[in-house]
């Protein structure tokens, strides 16, 4: 059974950061493409940023620069370091796996809210 499980999300305030954290269970860690996406009130998800099998990074214009994803292979954990938090990054956001064979795997979200 696959298992994605987003924790770290939270109320923060503009300009501040927040580290998010996907856990997963059930796929091939090391072999898929990892990423986040996230979804606002009223808007259509879009893509955060992905990284690769081989650790090759994208970012959505809006974020390159402050968000940075990461993995871990040992743990079989994705990760979405955010700085410089804008209330336009307020959104549930959801981690995302791809397996080589062209699966895709969702978690159920968590919320971030950047509000003073």
């Amino acid at each position: 059974q696959v298992q994605l499980v987003e924790s770290g999300g939270g109320l923060v305030q503009p300009g501040g950061s927040l580290r998010l954290s996907c856990a997963t269970s059930g796929i091939i860690f090391r072999l898929n493409t990892m990423g986040w996406y996230r979804q606002a009130p009223g808007k259509e998800r879009e893509l955060v940023a992905t990284i690769t099998s081989g650790f090759i990074t994208n970012y959505a214009d809006s974020v390159r620069g402050r968000f940075t994803a990461s993995r871990d292979n040992a743990k079989n954990a994705v990760y979405l370091q955010m700085n410089s938090l804008k209330p336009e990054d307020t959104a549930v956001y959801y981690c995302y796996s791809r397996s080589t064979g062209g699966a895709n795997y969702w978690g159920q979200g968590t919320q971030v809210t950047v509000s003073s």
